[in-house]
């Protein structure tokens, strides 16, 4: 496969492409043929969308790739992944061209120890972090981000609103992927930035399910989390910033042409954050494929006839 990281791979492709066309309507005879239109799916050129092994980011994926075809570019999925450290590699080795990311935990994954929280501090410094021949579209109003919740009973029982108020409180066991144990908002920030101390669990895809069985007492859930509202768990607010801020973001090639680059733009601008939570349900509550969901949302949005 020819990759994306391939300086000029889009305009040489089109330009060989377009040649063959040319030479191709001498052979047929007829002096006529219009060719192909910039973004025809004629022009050979394939761009590459991948997505995390994660429901809502294959959704938006998905989104991605439909909106794309309907433009008239050649799409290859390359979803479900992995994690960052199966993906990333991939993209950086032009393996795959767009990419639905979220700008904190980009940007940790680059600068560990960036001290940017706010939204657009966040991107700014993404921008400047990402390596030589990638980029980054316009980022969402829509969040996926790391939060912390705890059951309604346990909020009430030990008076929690905030993050801060756990400080004091004894026997917290924290429940999330194996890595959170090593991330800047893990056991180690909760202690520099609250006074929190938690033992760590590593309890991966069933943290929800062991925070209702009381298996922990704390969990890192992704903040469009359908089961956040489905189980009445309280989200505790963050309000020294431990949480970078985590927008949907496009990882795109640098060479993505600009005709996509635009569409994917207003696809972020239409995502809200209630939008995402919509879309997560349809999946875990409604049962219905990426790409059932993504048709859905195009549609409603304008994007598809």
């Amino acid at each position: 496969m020819i990759t994306a990281r391939n300086k000029g791979r889009f305009a040489l492709g089109a330009t060989v492409v377009g040649a063959a066309l040319a030479l191709a309507g001498c052979a047929s005879g007829d002096p006529l043929d219009p060719g192909t239109e910039p973004g025809d799916s004629g022009s050979g050129d394939t761009i590459v969308v991948g997505s995390q092994a994660y429901y809502s980011n294959e959704i938006i994926a998905e989104i991605y790739a439909q909106a794309l075809e309907s433009a008239g570019f050649d799409v290859e999925r390359n979803l479900n992944i992995g994690q960052r450290d199966a993906y990333i590699p991939a993209i950086e080795a032009g393996e795959v061209d767009l990419f639905p990311e979220y700008t904190g935990n980009l940007l940790q994954f680059y600068v560990p120890d960036t001290t940017a929280t706010e939204a657009d501090a966040v991107y700014e410094e993404l921008q400047g972090a990402v390596p030589e021949g990638l980029q980054v579209l316009d980022y969402s109003p829509a969040t996926d981000q790391d939060s912390y919740n705890v059951t309604r009973e346990f909020a009430e029982a030990n008076d929690l609103t905030t993050i801060a108020d756990l400080a004091g409180v004894e026997g917290l066991i924290l429940g999330g992927n194996p890595e959170l144990e090593e991330r800047p908002y893990g056991p180690t920030g909760l202690q520099e930035v609250y006074g929190v101390t938690v033992e760590f669990q590593a309890t991966g895809e069933t943290t929800v399910d062991a925070l209702l069985e009381g298996v922990v007492n704390i969990a890192n859930v992704y903040s469009a989390d359908p089961r956040i509202g489905e189980n009445d768990l309280v989200t505790l607010e963050d309000p020294e910033g431990l949480f970078l801020a985590s927008n949907v973001v496009p990882l795109a090639s640098a060479d993505l042409p600009q005709e996509a680059v635009d569409l994917i733009n207003e696809i972020s601008a239409a995502l809200t954050p209630e939008g995402l939570v919509a879309l997560n349900v349809q999946s875990t509550v409604d049962q219905l494929s990426a790409a059932e969901i993504a048709e859905g949302w195009l549609t409603e949005n304008g994007f598809l006839e």
